[in-house]
């Protein structure tokens, strides 16, 4: 192997212990995929879907982009999304972010870093619209924690708004919508508390969920 042979070397290793542990793992995985969730999360290489959450491949459907947003003109997303919905079945979509995320705090502060600033403009809307309460958050960790969590709610009300999910949602489909946020200091998940179960929700779960950011992160 002329690249990276030690990859291939461990992804040996890895196929073997795996198939001597469950024989039949992989020909259950080759015939067919039913995970029960749709993971869309941030790029970064510390949050990886699958092992935070104690699943195997195969249980879980992911989406990843810098910063897990969700766009409504992101064909890339919207079909990961159509397809999970329509064709898998997911019961659950998780929108997971991290403390500590790049993307986030490159919106946050503003530099001008090229190409990538299109796509941080929907995090800085995001931003924009907290300006008050970020403003009066005076410690910068803190600021930025706070923004983290508020774009993960961003996100859920934006997947909740596609039309992906209200036409499940129109169908009685069972769909549940989760807002997750990672930290990579401790390795725990947190719930963000903007769950929802139909459009009905919608306001209600994304009022409460800022309004638990701002009482966290307000000046004492």
């Amino acid at each position: 192997m002329k690249y990276l042979p030690e990859l291939f070397a461990a992804n040996a290793r890895w196929a073997e212990q795996t198939e001597a542990n469950d024989p039949d793992f992989f020909a259950g995985l080759a015939a067919l995929q039913s995970p029960k969730y749709l993971w869309i999360g941030c790029s970064d290489s510390r949050v990886p879907a699958n092992q935070i959450t104690g699943l195997k491949p195969g249980e879980v459907f992911v989406h990843r982009n810098v910063a897990n947003v969700v766009v409504h003109t992101d064909l890339n997303c919207l079909s990961v999304m159509q397809y999970a919905i329509e064709v898998l079945k997911v019961q659950h979509i998780i929108v997971c972010g991290h403390y500590g995320c790049g993307g986030v705090k490159a919106a946050l502060e503003g530099p001008p870093l090229g190409l990538i600033d299109n796509w941080l403009r929907h995090i800085q809307d995001v931003r924009d619209r907290h300006r008050e309460f970020l403003a009066a958050v005076a410690d910068d960790d803190a600021r930025w924690r706070a923004l983290c969590e508020l774009n993960v709610i961003e996100q859920v009300r934006n997947v909740a708004r596609t039309t992906l999910a209200r036409d499940a949602w129109k169908r009685n489909q069972p769909l549940v919508l989760h807002s997750w946020i990672y930290g990579l200091a401790d390795g725990r998940l947190q719930d963000l508390e903007a769950s929802m179960q139909g459009p009905d929700e919608l306001e209600s779960a994304t009022a409460r969920a800022v309004g638990a950011v701002y009482s966290r992160y307000q000046p004492r």
